[in-house]
């Protein structure tokens, strides 16, 4: 079966494309004005500031800073890109590597040890040069990689039935009158399983359109205390900050 992925830019345009087995068939597309991308010199990331949501079973809607793309994802969106093994999640990533400068960069240049991965479903761009070994540079990547899915990839949220799934029970304080006993200690921004916790919690927070007292009371939390969990982590305070600016409601401090 044949789904469409509809890019709504400006000037607006409409392009069909097909979708078989998963995998997007392969087009010249006037949304890259070359094949490569120059990389940056940087260890810094390189992401569209607005988040990537799941609307329904088969359709992804994306926020650009200058545009808004409406596009058809495949199931493979809906098994979560968190859950999957490194070695799955890369099967599904485009890698570059380029020389870096910076201190001690006389050195890391005689090789290309920097790396870059676009995670080819959603467009998300995560990328390492600190370490001389590309080995170490490409774990990096992965690991921002996946911090950066977790802030930018939205799934649809039921509120008239919401549960709140295992993983954002992990990162709830103790005092949630929601988490159980058998969810052991509270998981901090450390743990490597907090993003899929994060993800969870943003998911919650965008169905409530920015009210963290909303998102609270579905929590089992005061205010205080989610917002509280939601400040212990700067990429997550941003995330939220930037929605509520969206919305005119004041940031969280």
């Amino acid at each position: 079966m044949s789904h469409k992925i509809l890019f709504l830019c400006k000037p607006t345009f409409v392009l069909t494309l097909s979708l078989r087995l998963g995998r997007l068939c392969t087009i010249n597309s006037c949304l890259h004005h070359h094949h490569h991308h120059r990389p940056l010199r940087s260890s810094s990331l390189n992401i569209t500031h607005h988040p990537i949501s799941i609307i329904n079973n088969n359709t992804t809607r994306i926020w650009c800073s200058n545009h808004t793309t409406t596009t058809t994802a495949t199931s493979a969106a809906e098994k979560g890109y968190l859950e999957l093994t490194d070695d799955e999640l890369m099967r599904q990533c485009e890698m570059g590597t380029f020389k870096t400068s910076g201190p001690g960069g006389q050195h890391r240049n005689k090789r290309e040890s920097a790396v870059r991965l676009k995670h080819i479903p959603t467009g998300i761009i995560a990328q390492a040069s600190e370490d001389r070994s590309q080995h170490k540079n490409r774990a990096s990547a992965l690991n921002r990689l996946r911090s950066l899915i977790a802030l930018k990839v939205r799934k649809t949220v039921d509120l008239d039935a919401y549960s709140a799934p295992r993983e954002l029970l992990h990162i709830l304080p103790p005092k949630s009158t929601i988490r159980g006993s058998d969810c052991g200690p509270q998981i901090g921004p450390n743990n490597p399983k907090f993003a899929l916790g994060m993800q969870a919690l943003l998911d919650l927070i965008f169905a409530v359109e920015g009210s963290i007292s909303e998102a609270a009371k579905y929590l089992g939390l005061s205010t205080g205390a989610l917002s509280r969990l939601i400040l212990s982590d700067d990429s997550l305070r941003m995330e939220v900050n930037d929605l509520r600016a969206s919305k005119g409601m004041k940031p969280l401090k």
